[in-house]
């Protein structure tokens, strides 16, 4: 049975819950129109902007924490947030709706202290001296007693606190993410110092705002995972150590739960004895460790990004959207602008970052970013940068030891640089492995392919991956209809395949010569007439980036090549593009395999068909499962 006031009244309306701030937006709509004098409902407006200020403030924490090329050198714990934790803590700001409505309830039953917060000025000296005093004689105490009540009573933490301490990794969003019974507590300890200096007849609206405000922004800094204050200043100013808290401070806290149950004030904890004796050691162990190498990864995926309204999908914009295979969102174009100023900007002076991060079997796996959108490869004068920017990521991962690097999609483009090749003939003694993954981007394909189909439509068919495809399939005695123009290029793939498959290899020049064959492998962009000639039924796989759109209602469409990791995966937060979560790109996937078996060649250039049963073998030794697109 669930304990009371541990659930909030509305869990289950999921997004429709921000329709609570209806009434508020509503009363002031109104008055704007029909009343002449708007001021009646100023104390509307000021609960609307607060909490819009509030999530603000979160956000932006987020954001911080979650930029590791920036963070990563002072994070405390240094394991990565799972999906499990992001959904644990999806409603995080339930309590500034639950905040909005107290507040207005108040109002509404206090018609006095409603005039009195429309009437508010700007400052008073006054009104900020008793507002401290009251958060220091009130809250600070008030929150320290029951903070540690609830971990010392079994019950109170069982059906309560337990819920705030079960996110593994401290985030800013896991500040407001606990139970209901817990966050009306927070409204007591938060609201008296505002509502106190209001009736003493010295509140101010800067005193509200900024108290309001800097008290989730406190809240996020000890829950933020990232070590922030220089150890220095607590050195120079030792009396610092009990007026305020560190990041490093509350995860003891979250890691021993026995101790530093202070608010921000750690002088509460002194006074009661239950401040963690390593506190300050930690914080400045951590400090002084930020300029040392951390863990090598032992794998890196080198990414890029796809096009401007995509990189919105960063973890360090929106993590929640992060979690989520990318879909367009169309409330995110107001946002636009902006981001493609940002793009311009990383074109002119970033250097590849690091995105995101994951462990499997004790193997840190990492995911760089090459600062460059999908349009800009097909830009002649850009391609040079593109090569140095790879180059310089492919140098680094072999000065620190990584043992393997991946190249996704276009940064291994044949075009571009032949696939890897070019890095590996100019760095003959490289120790990194660099890889391109299509050897199992190929065997992917290859597998989801029926064993009964006797003839397949191949487009792209001379590129890496068609001519890899049409050599394999031949050799099952699959007739592979060969879309392309070059009979130079056909012939010479045609010669690579032993004699007796060769028949097996037929070059056709139109798409009407497929409009019997229902297994099409695109590796080349489809418009609508030219997927008209499928027959009905037809499945469409594919290997073309972007993915080609579903035209057809009477076929299939396969996914991009991908593959699930194993189930032991830890510290996975974020999604791959349109992938689903837990599944990557089988480029992604063909880097794990080469690191986990050890490999010691480089797969670069031109795919070897001979190894295509073999990384399959292996991917799926390693847990590694294939995604069925068959059924989409």
């Amino acid at each position: 049975m669930v304990a009371l006031l541990s659930a909030w009244p509305w869990e289950n309306f999921g997004n429709l819950k921000y329709l609570l701030y209806a009434p508020l937006a509503a009363q002031v709509v109104y008055s704007w129109v029909y009343e002449e004098d708007i001021s009646k409902v100023f104390w509307c407006i000021h609960i609307l902007i607060i909490c819009g200020l509030k999530a603000l403030v979160h956000e932006l924490w987020s954001v911080f924490n979650n930029m590791l090329f920036v963070t990563r050198t002072l994070r405390i714990n240094p394991k990565g947030i799972d999906f499990k934790q992001i959904d644990h803590e999806w409603h995080w700001d339930n309590y500034i709706i639950l905040q909005a409505i107290i507040v207005s309830l108040i109002c509404y039953m206090s018609p006095p202290l409603m005039m009195m917060i429309n009437s508010l000025p700007l400052w008073n000296t006054k009104g900020l001296i008793a507002l401290i005093v009251l958060h220091v004689t009130f809250s600070e105490p008030l929150y320290y007693f029951l903070h540690r009540s609830f971990h010392r009573n079994n019950y109170f933490f069982t059906h309560y606190h337990s819920f705030h301490h079960s996110s593994p990794v401290p985030h800013p969003m896991t500040a407001g993410n606990a139970t209901l019974l817990e966050n009306l507590i927070l409204c007591v300890v938060a609201g008296v110092p505002l509502i106190g200096s209001c009736l003493f007849g010295v509140g101010s609206l800067s005193t509200i705002y900024g108290y309001a405000v800097m008290f989730d922004f406190m809240r996020c800094l000890g829950h933020c995972n990232v070590e922030i204050f220089s150890h220095k200043l607590f050195e120079m100013l030792p009396i610092l150590r009990y007026l305020i808290y560190t990041p490093t401070y509350h995860s003891l806290h979250h890691q021993e739960m026995g101790t530093n149950f202070c608010l921000f004030m750690p002088i509460f904890d002194v006074l009661g004895d239950t401040q963690n004796p390593n506190s300050w050691e930690l914080q400045k162990k951590i400090r002084l460790s930020a300029g040392e190498r951390k863990r090598v990864p032992e794998f890196v995926f080198l990414a890029h990004g796809v096009d401007v309204m995509s990189a919105m999908h960063a973890p360090f914009v929106f993590r929640s959207f992060a979690s989520m295979p990318y879909t367009t969102r169309i409330f995110l174009l107001p946002m636009w602008p902006f981001t493609f100023c940002v793009m311009l900007g990383m074109w002119a002076w970033s250097k590849t970052f690091l995105f995101s991060f994951y462990t499997l079997r004790n193997n840190l796996c990492q995911t760089w970013g090459v600062p460059r959108f999908g349009f800009q490869y097909f830009l002649p004068f850009a391609t040079q940068g593109i090569n140095d920017q790879i180059e310089a990521a492919i140098l680094r991962a072999d000065k620190i030891g990584v043992k393997v690097i991946s190249l996704a999609a276009l940064n291994k483009n044949e075009a571009l640089n032949g696939g890897g090749t070019l890095f590996v003939n100019k760095h003959p003694d490289l120790r990194v492995r660099v890889v391109h993954g299509n050897t199992l981007t190929a065997a992917v394909i290859l597998y989801e392919i029926p064993k009964d189909v006797k003839e397949v439509f191949l487009t792209g068919a001379t590129s890496k991956l068609g001519r890899a495809i049409a050599l394999y399939l031949c050799r099952r005695g699959v007739r592979v209809l060969m879309l392309t123009l070059s009979v130079e290029r056909f012939q010479k793939i045609q010669k690579e395949a032993p004699v007796e498959y060769q028949n097996y290899l037929v070059q056709v020049t139109k798409y009407n010569a497929a409009q019997h064959c229902k297994t099409w492998i695109v590796g080349k962009w489809l418009t609508p007439r030219e997927q008209s000639w499928a027959p009905a039924g037809t499945h469409f796989h594919q290997f073309v980036v972007p993915p080609i759109m579903k035209f057809r209602r009477n076929c299939t469409y396969g996914d991009l090549a991908a593959m699930k990791l194993p189930k032991d995966v830890e510290g996975l937060g974020t999604c791959e593009y349109t992938m689903e979560r837990g599944v990557v790109h089988a480029c992604h996937a063909g880097g794990v395999v080469h690191m986990l078996e050890g490999w010691k060649h480089h797969e670069v250039g031109a795919i070897d068909v001979d190894r295509i049963d073999l990384v399959w073998e292996a991917a799926m030794k390693y847990g590694l499962s294939a995604v069925s697109s068959l059924a989409n």
